[in-house]
């Protein structure tokens, strides 16, 4: 299993297929390479460029390290685009956006940057206060009940009863449950994801949605590209919080360059 090592220590652990420029994939709240958003996006991509998968820190078969910053994550992926050969193309889905756009806007050495549906905060304001929910996931995760707090977490953020309910139904949800803890940061990193900080995102920024989701998330995904100083809003056939690989596929491969 090959790993990279991030500036605290916190060893992350990757995948790497394909051949082409590197481009690095950063997973939702609760996924990793083990319970992945990206299998079979990662088809796709694989024969044009150089794909990087990984297990975001405290999930799967990477590391942690207390105490939790977002900046550590930022760090997480600088230590992967090293080993990818010192600049990448990323690609955010949901949580793992508001991540790669904050990667961004610390001036990694990305050279392309596509988002899908990044999820805002509520405020419009540039602080960056702690949200109930943070701290409500933080109590649930302290009293070690990991399935209440995955459930208030997708409740939380919208995710429909009936899409929730097939997921509690599902093996896939014990995976969600292990990682549980690791929500609370997805929840900081949309805390800390202000105006201010989208701003600095200087580089070529594609920002998707889908015509299935809500009008939430179709919302922020707008919101953002207007901040961005070289951003483009584009609105994909799918379902909620979701564009099917066969045509997500083909528009990343066309942003990134063939």
């Amino acid at each position: 299993m090959p790993t990279v090592t991030s500036r605290d220590g916190t060893v992350i652990a990757f995948d790497r297929v394909g051949e082409g420029p590197a481009v690095v994939l950063v997973e939702a709240a609760a996924h990793y390479r083990g319970f992945s958003s990206f299998d079979g996006l990662v088809p796709y991509l694989a024969p044009e460029l150089t794909v990087y998968t990984y297990d975001r820190r405290g999930r799967g078969e990477s590391t942690d390290t207390t105490p939790y910053s977002p900046d550590r994550e930022v760090e997480d992926l600088a230590a992967l685009i090293v080993e990818a050969g010192g600049t990448a193309q990323v690609y955010g889905y949901s949580s793992g956006a508001l991540l790669a756009l904050r990667a961004a806007a610390h001036h990694l050495p990305i050279s392309r940057l596509a988002v899908l549906e990044p999820p805002l905060r509520d405020e419009a304001e540039d602080e960056e206060p702690g949200s109930d929910l943070t701290r409500e996931l933080a109590e649930l995760v302290a009293d070690g009940r990991n399935g209440a707090a995955a459930e208030h977490f997708h409740r939380s953020i919208g995710v429909p009863s009936e899409l929730l309910a097939d997921m509690r139904s599902t093996p896939q949800w014990a995976a969600i449950e292990a990682v549980a803890s690791t929500l609370v940061y997805d929840c900081v990193i949309s805390d800390s994801t202000t105006p201010t900080l989208i701003r600095c995102v200087d580089v070529p920024t594609l920002v998707l949605d889908s015509q299935g989701s809500s009008g939430d998330l179709a919302g922020w995904a707008a919101a953002v590209a207007a901040q961005l100083p070289r951003g483009r809003h584009r609105s994909l056939p799918g379902e909620w919080h979701g564009v099917p690989d066969e045509v997500l596929g083909p528009v990343l491969l066309e942003f990134f360059g063939r």
